[in-house]
């Protein structure tokens, strides 16, 4: 049952004191009798077995559950012990005790050496022996045996008595005795009686204080009132509590401070005597009493629970610094108010939940009929109370113990009542909390969410009572931490409905028999009082009364005219008649949905004051008739308003910040001066079916983060600016008439969440599919998202924000559509696994098989060179082709050279493969001359096998995908957008893809930057040159001049003079001092596989 498992299982409690473990025939009539009698005249619950005869067959059960429902066992070993099995398998409970719940253990050696019991020997061993033999059989026997000696040892090397070192039989028992009394120190602390779901609720405290034994440990207990936390503080404390030899638990901490002015000083006393273990001297000063017990408990291992705190002076005061402790300590701290254990920085905070429905009502019937389960014909009724009782362990307690032996009646009168007034006794504890509160704007707040705003949104809240001078967002913030508010889910306001009857008592109470005078106003037969009657005083400060949709109502202005200082109101389904003056002039907010009494705002209600208005399901055709200046007004909801045409003119309300206009389905007008709102940020005109296009000064809103569009049929365009909404983190256009999204999209830097045109959920999951559906159009599911066609989407560009990058290999996959993808890696990690994953994915590279089947393929193929120019700068195009040609080698040779000079001001590097690694120079570069040298298995040139080049920068790590139809045109913006990347000192890596059996040798970069020779801007320029089948002299690659990284050197050459008005049509010979990118900083290279330095093999699917 769940009531025993508690103290069984967990050492909390003990049925038994003492369990006596002896052979009966060698010391029940001597001995153990005197024993037990002896602790029995002293109040020590010992067992014997001779006290419960029972049959043998339930003998083993009973005796076994008293041993682990006792706190110590005594162990009295004898000459005739071993004979008895049941003495062996007691002791073998007994021990597995000790392990399991710490029971304490003492052997007595009663006419027989301890020496003998420990090692077995003689007679003693000889009868163990046969014992096993008669009791087992086979390797069950020898298995019993081995058991039973190292039982026998480990209690035998406990700490015991030897009667032999004792005159007489009395002195032993007497000194048994006072060890005993010793160990008993009543150091339990009482608990509920019926710990229902207790257990589970402690074990996440005890695995936590189990995994810090090495250090300091601080755990907190936080919940509201009556959740159970002095409780849970207690059955810890009672579980682990013996393996402190210091402890204390100070208890109602809060109580104590509030009835006494010197309550911390008798508190510090009270801790000092618990852990020295004698009365401490009178302590005179908080102060004093600080430095004595930081002085006592220092180095010392401590247990200290601190029940019910509720200022941090308090644990200042009582051990507020974990130094003070030694390590191995545990300090528990229960409290209402988490930001208490946030600022003494505990480990661990075990948060209070109500109990589930069937722990609930399990607890309930304990107290109510004092069985686990109701009795026939409450079953319903007690469910009644449990389901009011929400969860509350103080409630159910309190209720059901109020209900016990109460009649049906009865019963549903304490229901009906509790609908009105709560219960004195839950009221009273929760209350606390409340009073708590350390000012009067903390208690108006709490207030008003009990009475007017709870599932309402916090933000929402905060900005209503913002407006009212509460200073909300602090104020919320608190009663969260003082557990009287929570946050759901969808950050809506909540709290137990205990502690909303609690605040609403306190209302009513303020002024129990008249409802006029009370603050606030929510239930329905009192605010219908008031309206009717005209009862409302200048008390009032908010009122909610609100009918069902096919009920309607008609209340006079004049009612409201004595309520000076309402705030807060809401009407569902009133209509007012009367001057609109009537109401006051201190609304906040105004939520008013389904009157029908006219067709727009009437011009006498002018509330300046207003933060929001909430005209949901009314009749207005037009909002104001007059547009009123509202500066404060802050939230505007018209939704649901099926005649409202046009939206009003934003020009008067200039703080506007949440616009909402849902399901107005005749609404087919925006006014342009929307776009002027610069605090807005949030609009939404969901399922306005009427609507047309968007103004285009919309798109100016830099501060818009949210625009919901969905359902808007007649909405077929978003405009390309909506790159221009920077703020914008949230775009939910499903069902429009939208065909194309926006290209422009993809660049908004802080877009999160989008749904449009059939793409929908997160910005990083969504993107990569939507930029594919335009490099692949034939691919998408979508016929209604066309691809680029006339339109020039010269970059797409991805921002990878987390670690999880293969997203972005499909979307490069295809780049028909685009000029260039762009992708921003967050660390160099990144940019080398995604790097590598696209050339894996996109382009279906094989390094392994390349190197080993292609090998000596390769090597008997003629080499080639491919010549490719970015940007503006102009070249001998003759000379720097024969150049090359000449160092290119003939079919029979594999050397090559590739040339280093004599063309232009720059720097020049080289690599081996497909890739060439340079420094951004500190001249502005005018180009860079790309020199590839190649040979390929089949007739195609390398022109026609390019599928694409990469720029990677790993400085800012960033990867540039150029497809091939953008290399063969490339222009001024292209260069522009490919240098706009690079700054001086960055390490670029060019990286060339070929495919069709090309394989590259050796590639050259040549970073143009002279600006005393003419330039001229031209298309990129692709040259082929092949080699001749003649033998051709070569200069050998070792002889090329090569230098360390990263210096390098570029000088003139001896017969040139360096001459600044140097005529631009010169032609200037300067030596290039070539660096070979093997000797570039090593580190670079680990960030790619080895192997891709060597070579690229492309097999594209369906070649």
């Amino acid at each position: 049952m769940k009531l025993t498992s508690l103290y069984s299982n967990s050492n909390q409690q003990w049925i038994y004191d003492v369990f006596i473990n002896f052979r009966g025939e060698d010391t029940r009539k001597n001995f153990v009798s005197h024993l037990h009698a002896a602790l029995s005249n002293l109040g020590v619950n010992a067992f014997l077995d001779s006290d419960n005869l029972l049959k043998e067959k339930e003998l083993r059960e009973k005796l076994l559950g008293a041993i682990e429902s006792s706190h110590i066992s005594i162990v009295v070993f004898s000459e005739n012990y071993t004979e008895s099995s049941w003495c062996l398998h007691e002791l073998e409970k007994i021990m597995e005790c000790r392990t399991t719940y710490g029971h304490v253990v003492f052997p007595v050696f009663y006419n027989i050496d301890p020496s003998v019991v420990r090692h077995q020997t003689g007679d003693f061993g000889k009868t163990l022996e046969l014992r096993a033999q008669k009791t087992y059989h086979g390797n069950g026997a020898v298995d019993a045996l081995s058991s039973w000696r190292s039982l026998l040892n480990q209690t035998a090397n406990l700490s015991g008595w030897d009667a032999n070192n004792f005159r007489n039989e009395a002195e032993l028992v007497k000194s048994i005795v006072k060890e005993v009394l010793t160990k008993l120190d009543n150091s339990l602390l009482s608990i509920t009686e019926y710990p229902v779901g207790l257990e589970s609720r402690i074990q996440e405290v005890i695995e936590f204080i189990n995994d810090q034994s090495n250090i300091v440990c601080m755990a907190g207990i936080w919940g509201m009132g009556g959740s159970g936390k002095t409780t849970t503080a207690k059955a810890i404390y009672n579980q682990i509590h013996r393996k402190f030899e210091d402890r204390s638990f100070v208890e109602n901490i809060r109580e104590v401070c509030e009835k006494d002015n010197d309550g911390i000083i008798r508190l510090q006393e009270q801790l000092l005597s618990d852990v020295l273990k004698v009365k401490v001297k009178k302590i005179h000063s908080i102060t004093s009493g600080t430095t004595k017990i930081e002085k006592r408990l220092v180095r010392k291992t401590v247990l200290v629970v601190l029940d019910d705190v509720s200022t941090f002076e308090q644990i200042k005061a009582l051990c507020g610094n974990r130094k003070w402790f030694g390590s191995g300590s545990v300090l528990i701290v229960t409290t209402r108010d988490v930001h208490l254990l946030k600022l003494l920085k505990v480990a661990h905070v075990c948060t209070m939940k109500e109990m589930g429905e069937d722990d609930s009502l399990e607890l309930f019937c304990w107290h109510a009929f004092r069985e686990p389960s109701p009795r026939k014909y409450f079953g319903i009724l007690s469910r009644n109370v449990v389901a009011y009782c929400g969860g509350l362990p103080l409630a159910l307690e309190i209720l059901g113990s109020y209900l016990y032996g109460r009649t049906i009646r009865e019963w549903e009168s304490v229901l009906s009542k509790l609908e009105r007034i709560p219960n004195d006794q839950v009221q009273e504890k929760l209350k606390i909390s409340y009073d708590g509160l350390e000012d009067d704007m903390e208690k108006d707040i709490f207030l008003d969410i009990c009475c007017f705003f709870i599932g309402k949104d916090r933000a929402y809240v905060a900005k209503i009572l913002n407006g009212c001078g509460l200073y909300a967002d602090i104020g919320i913030t608190v009663l969260v931490e003082r557990s009287l508010v929570k946050v759901e889910k969808n950050n809506k306001l909540a709290m137990h409905d205990l502690l909303r009857d609690m605040g609403r008592e306190i209302v009513r109470q303020s002024s129990a028999k008249s409802s006029g005078n009370r603050s606030r106003l929510w239930f329905h037969d009192d605010v219908h009082d008031v309206l009717t009657k005209n009862t409302g005083t200048e008390t009032v400060e908010g009122l909610v009364f609100k009918l069902q949709r096919t009920d309607r109502v008609w209340f006079n202005t004049n009612s409201f005219k004595e309520m000076k200082k309402l705030r807060l109101l809401q009407l569902d389904c009133v209509d007012l008649i009367g001057d609109y003056g009537c109401l006051s002039n201190q609304l906040r907010w105004v939520k008013w949905q389904g009157f029908t009494s006219f067709n727009y705002i009437p011009d006498d209600f002018y509330q300046q004051n207003l933060v929001a208005i909430d005209l949901k399901h009314s009749n207005i055709r037009q909002v104001w008739n007059e547009m009123m200046l509202l500066e404060k007004l802050e939230i505007l909801n018209l939704s649901h308003s099926k005649y409202l045409k046009n939206s009003p003119d934003f020009s008067k309300l200039p703080n506007l910040e949440k616009l909402i206009m849902k399901d107005c389905p005749n609404l087919s007008d925006i006014h342009p001066s929307v776009g002027d709102l610069n605090r807005l940020v949030l609009i939404n005109f969901k399922d306005c079916t009427s609507l047309n296009n968007l103004p285009t000064k919309i798109y100016q809103l830099k501060s818009l983060k949210t625009l919901i569009l969905s359902g808007c049929s007649k909405i077929d365009n978003l405009e390309e600016d909506v790159v221009q909404m920077e703020s914008l983190t949230t775009l939910i256009a499903k069902d429009t008439g939208v065909k194309e999204v926006p290209y422009s999209i993809v660049r908004s830097k802080n877009i999160a969440y989008i749904s449009l045109c059939g793409f929908e959920g997160l910005s990083r999951d969504v993107f990569p599919s939507l930029i594919w559906s335009w490099m692949s159009p034939t691919m998408n599911s979508l016929p209604r998202i066309s691809p680029f066609g006339n339109k020039a989407l010269s970059v797409a560009s991805v921002n990878v924000q987390n670690n999880n990058v293969g997203f972005l290999s499909p979307m490069v996959r295809s780049l028909s559509q685009l000029r260039t993808v762009w992708i921003q890696c967050r660390s160099k990690i990144q940019l080398t696994q995604e790097l590598q994953r696209i050339l894996d994915d996109q382009y279906d590279v094989n390094f392994t098989k390349l190197e080993t089947s292609n090998k000596s393929q390769i090597s008997n193929l003629s080499s080639r060179s491919l010549l490719i120019r970015m940007g503006s700068c102009h070249i001998d195009n003759d000379t720097f082709d024969k150049s090359i040609s000449q160092g290119l080698p003939a079919n029979d040779s594999s050397d090559f050279f590739l040339p280093g000079g004599n063309y232009h001001s720059g720097l020049a590097y080289k690599g081996k493969g497909p890739s060439a690694l340079f420094e951004v120079p500190v001249h502005q570069m005018k180009g860079i001359i790309l020199c590839v040298v190649y040979s390929s298995i089949s007739e195609n040139m390398g022109v026609e096998c390019l599928t694409s080049f990469l720029i990677i920068n790993y400085t800012k790590c960033t990867i540039k995908i150029y497809k091939r139809d953008t290399v063969m045109s490339f222009n001024d913006e292209d260069w522009k957008g490919l240098t706009s990347n690079m700054v001086p000192g960055d390490e670029v890596e060019i990286f060339l893809v070929f495919g069709h059996g090309l394989f590259v040798k050796e590639i050259a970069v040549y970073l143009v930057y002279d600006q005393s020779i003419s330039v001229e801007v031209e298309q990129l320029i692709i040259m082929e040159v092949e080699t001749s089948t003649t033998n051709l002299k070569m200069d050998p690659l070792e002889k090329v001049n090569l230098q360390p990284w990263p210096r390098v050197d570029v000088q003139p050459s001896p017969n040139v003079k360096a001459d600044a008005a140097t005529d631009a049509k010169t032609n200037v010979s300067l030596e290039v001092k070539v660096q070979s990118s093997q000797k570039l900083n090593k580190s670079i290279f680990t960030r790619l596989p080895k192997i891709m330095r060597a070579c690229l093999c492309l097999k594209k699917h369906g070649d």
